[in-house]
C-alpha cells in the first residue's frame, strides 16, 4: 500500500492499494474510490467501543475499505482547513493519545479506543480534554490538524502547558494532566479559560495552531439573533 497527501488548503490522502488492503475510517471520510473496493459498514470492535467513539467526536459506525485487486485507489479529505499527519505504529511503539474528532482513517491494524482524564472535576470543566482517543496496535493511522503542525520533544520531566483544543496528540510515554489556571482575575479576564493541558515527557507531543471549537464558537457569535 501507498499513500500520497494532497492538496494544501483542505488536504486529503489517497491510497493505492493492493489486493487485499483493508483501511477504515469514520462515516463520511471517504471522498472517491475506485469501482473494485469493498465497503463494509460496523461498529468496528463491538457496540462499547462504537459508543466510546461517540464521546470522542467519531461516528458510532466505521466504514471498512477492502481493495479487490490490484492498484486501486481511495481518498479520505480532513474536514476543515489544516493538514493530515501520519504515524507509523508498532510493537516498538507504544501508542498515542489524541485529541477527540482527530481520527482520519487507519489500517486494520490500528486499534482505536476511549480514555479520559482521570481528575473527573478538571475534566468536567476543561472542555475538549476530558474525553480523548487512546490509539495503539501495528500500522498507520492518519489524523487531521486544525490549521498549521508544530511538533515538540520533551525530555524526561520537561513539560509544557498548552490550551486544550489545540493538541493533536502525544506519544503514551508522556504523563497527561488538566490543571487549573492560576489567579481569579486569569480565569475571570484571560480568556483562556478555567483550565489548561500540562504534558510532561518523555515523548512527542503534537499542537496544532487552529482550536476548531473555539473558532466554530466565534463564527455563531457573529450569526444574526433574532
Amino acid at each position: 500500500m501507498k499513500y500520497e497527501i494532497i492538496g494544501d488548503t483542505v488536504p486529503a490522502v489517497e491510497f493505492k492499494l493492493n489486493k487485499g488492503d483493508c483501511l477504515y475510517t469514520q462515516k463520511g471520510g471517504m471522498i472517491w474510490r475506485s469501482e473494485n473496493i469493498e465497503m463494509k459498514t460496523n461498529t468496528h470492535g463491538g457496540l462499547s467501543k462504537a459508543i466510546g467513539r461517540l464521546f470522542s467526536g467519531e461516528s458510532i459506525f466505521m466504514n471498512t475499505y477492502t481493495s479487490l485487486r490490484d492498484g486501486e485507489t481511495i481518498a479520505f479529505a480532513s474536514t476543515v482547513p489544516g493538514e493530515i499527519v501520519a504515524i507509523n505504529l508498532s510493537t516498538d511503539h507504544p501508542g498515542i493519545i489524541a485529541q477527540k474528532g482527530a481520527f482520519l482513517c487507519a489500517q486494520e491494524g490500528v486499534i482505536f479506543d476511549v480514555t479520559f482524564t482521570k481528575k473527573f472535576g478538571a475534566g468536567l470543566f476543561g472542555g475538549e480534554g476530558f474525553v480523548l482517543q487512546d490509539i495503539h496496535g501495528n500500522g498507520l493511522v492518519f489524523l487531521e490538524v486544525d490549521g498549521n503542525i508544530k511538533e515538540k520533544q520533551l525530555m524526561p520531566g520537561e513539560s509544557i502547558l498548552i490550551d486544550t483544543g489545540n493538541v493533536v496528540y502525544f506519544d503514551k510515554t508522556c504523563k497527561y494532566e488538566v490543571v487549573p489556571v492560576q489567579g481569579v482575575k486569569n480565569v475571570l479576564f484571560g480568556g483562556e479559560g478555567l483550565f489548561l493541558t500540562k504534558i510532561t515527557g518523555p515523548g512527542k507531543v503534537v499542537l496544532q495552531t487552529q482550536n476548531y471549537y473555539e473558532f466554530a464558537s466565534q463564527l455563531v457569535s457573529i450569526f444574526p439573533k433574532k
